[in-house]
């Protein structure tokens, strides 16, 4: 069992500004994995940092938590216009993914918000809350990935229609996410390939979470599409990002050249994300026991 002085010291690599950025992310995994309140309240310490990456990143991690401690300081995060637009987003998706109905009204209030990223994800917290409210249907054990989701799998196998509704703009933006979860879960090379063609896709929101999709799949099929959305100057940077740590968790050789080639890009989350994603690929690469080692660090420096 992890001691709290053991949680303390992991917090305090998160939470300081003056380790490297690697260093910090695999503390907050660490964290993640280890959940209670201790965890949430030095994840929540953090929210003060200057990356917007780290930050974004935070509030995913209280999401997948799934625990109602980290409601406060969500709701907090997205009501924060100083915050950057990814990172209220992700507080957003993260409230949706607790999923606890006393949310429902600030959600409300930010589905509407000024910030398309921030009004979308609310728009999308908002149906997957009610979704969980009125589910008839059951989705049962199709995530391999043990994700928490936006939204739950649609229940259609057949990828051309699901492709089809992926990519069909005039339709709901829940139903398309469900679409796109329920290709994820096939997890064919034509479902990689539907998924990649949504890169060219209106809503950043939605081309992010294809980028997101992209590298828990972590098939080499999607890396000419994901390399080409990463060097897109014009791209929303929450985009590249997202297609930045994809290439990373795909871990694959050919991915090292896209990631090197923007470590020194003009927007730092982008930077930011080209670092994290090469740890990430070393990772893939290595015979590390697990990501999120902080813990295990601990214990190697005690012995």
């Amino acid at each position: 069992m992890t001691s709290d002085k053991e949680i303390e010291a992991v917090g305090k690599t998160l939470v300081d500004a003056k380790q490297s950025l690697k260093a910090r992310f695999r503390a907050l995994f660490t964290l993640r994995n280890l959940g209670g309140k201790a965890a949430i309240d030095w994840i929540s310490q953090a929210f003060s940092d200057d990356s917007a990456l780290l930050k974004h990143e935070l509030a995913f991690c209280l999401g997948q938590m799934q625990d109602e401690y980290a409601i406060p300081v969500l709701i907090k995060v997205l009501e924060d216009t100083n915050q950057e637009p990814m990172v209220r987003h992700e507080a957003g998706e993260a409230l949706g993914a607790i999923g606890n109905p006393k949310v429902v009204d600030v959600l409300k209030r930010y589905s509407e918000d000024p910030v398309i990223e921030v009004a979308e994800t609310c728009q999308l917290a908002l149906s997957r809350i009610e979704w969980l409210s009125s589910a008839s249907e059951q989705c049962g054990d199709e995530n391999p990935y043990l994700s928490v989701d936006p939204a739950p799998p649609a229940q259609e196998k057949d990828v051309q229609k699901l492709r089809a509704r992926l990519l069909g703009e005039d339709l709901p933006l829940f139903e398309r996410y469900r679409a796109m979860f329920a290709l994820r879960n096939l997890g064919t090379e034509e479902a990689v390939l539907s998924l990649a063609d949504g890169l060219q896709c209106g809503s950043a929101l939605f081309r992010h979470e294809i980028g997101y999709v992209l590298g828990q799949m972590q098939h080499e099929a999607s890396v000419p599409q994901l390399s080409a959305a990463l060097a897109r100057q014009e791209e929303n940077a929450m985009v590249r990002h997202e297609c930045a740590e994809a290439l990373g968790s795909i871990g694959k050789e050919s991915c090292l050249q896209a990631l090197r080639t923007f470590l020194g890009d003009e927007e730092r989350v982008v930077q930011e994300s080209c670092e994290v994603a090469l740890d990430m690929h070393e990772y893939e690469n290595s015979d590390q026991f697990q990501y999120a080692d902080g813990i295990l660090k601990l214990q190697g420096a005690q012995s």
